[in-house]
């Protein structure tokens, strides 16, 4: 059996179309997402103590249930949940696959490593084969089929319950999420100070998008952790991504590298991550950002 977590991040439905390469998958739903149409079977875990995130919870419902594969979205979670299932089992986990197929016994996969700069070429083995998908190496698409679900119910103790979520702090009311967005505004260093976001917020708001920034800018408190665009942050894919005053370390580059365009708007044309643009801009952001930003006005935007 090919079992694939979900949970009610959209990468989810990434990791399930990746693992119907492998064979037919059935998806293993740890919260309310839908996922008619993507799998054929799908088993809901319910449980009375089950109310939130518990990664040892979740990694027992995967052993219970004996698979041959599992397969899991490369995502905080999902990392942890394998983890967790690969040290009570003794067996590999193999993180940040790109690409894999059946080779007898095993699965030989491409993953990335070195926050995306390097590809390595891997043979998995053992039982049950573990790994994680990473974020956006495949577009979420449906299988044309219908999804039949059926509950299951783990077998939970205290001890599963060591380490969960207690509690939650929600966005604000209509903000637009780093992850899905289809425009994001990124800052870095260059923007000069918590301020000066107020310019790239005034962008985001007029293309519907999201405001994001690098490592920098979080360690030095202008914008929180929850909106860093990195290695350690969100790994987003949007429509454009426009990077103002961001020199563009391999961290931050792994963060952006799914944008299917880049406008990088920065002083230094020699910056790294002009060199990953499809556009660039080299001069003042605080003058070029407001030039946009007038222009959009002046066309109804």
């Amino acid at each position: 059996m090919i079992l694939c977590l979900v949970d009610r991040d959209p990468v989810s439905l990434e990791a399930l179309t990746f693992a119907r390469e492998l064979g037919d998958v059935e998806a293993l739903i740890f919260e309310e997402t839908d996922v008619d149409g993507y799998t054929a079977r799908a088993r809901r875990v319910v449980h009375p103590r089950l109310g939130d995130y518990a990664p040892e919870a979740w990694a027992q419902a995967i052993v219970e249930l004996e698979p041959e594969v599992v397969v899991a979205p490369g995502t905080d979670r999902g990392h942890e949940v394998l983890a967790h299932v690969a040290a009570r089992l003794g067996v590999p986990l193999a993180a940040n696959v790109v690409a894999a197929a059946t080779d007898g016994d095993a699965l030989q996969l491409t993953r990335q490593r070195w926050g995306g700069s390097l590809l390595e070429e891997a043979r998995l083995t053992g039982t049950p084969k573990l790994l994680t998908v990473a974020a956006h190496a495949v577009v979420a698409q449906p299988a044309g089929v219908t999804t039949t679900t059926e509950e299951f119910t783990p077998s939970l103790a205290d001890e599963h319950f060591v380490v969960r979520v207690s509690g939650r702090e929600q966005p604000t009311a209509g903000t637009v999420r780093l992850d899905t967005a289809r425009v994001v505004v990124g800052g870095g260093r260059g923007v000069g100070s918590k301020e000066g976001f107020e310019l790239l917020e005034e962008l985001a708001n007029l293309l519907g998008g999201a405001v994001g920034g690098s490592r920098v800018v979080t360690n030095l408190g202008w914008r929180p952790h929850s909106d860093q665009v990195g290695q350690t942050g969100a790994r987003i894919a949007p429509d454009l991504y426009i990077a103002c005053g961001i020199s563009g370390a391999i961290q931050h580059i792994v963060g952006c590298k799914a944008a299917k365009r880049i406008l990088v708007i920065n002083k230094d044309q020699s910056a790294p991550i002009v060199a990953r643009a499809d556009w660039a801009a080299i001069g003042d952001l605080h003058e070029i950002v407001p030039a946009i930003v007038a222009e959009l006005r002046k066309n109804g935007v």
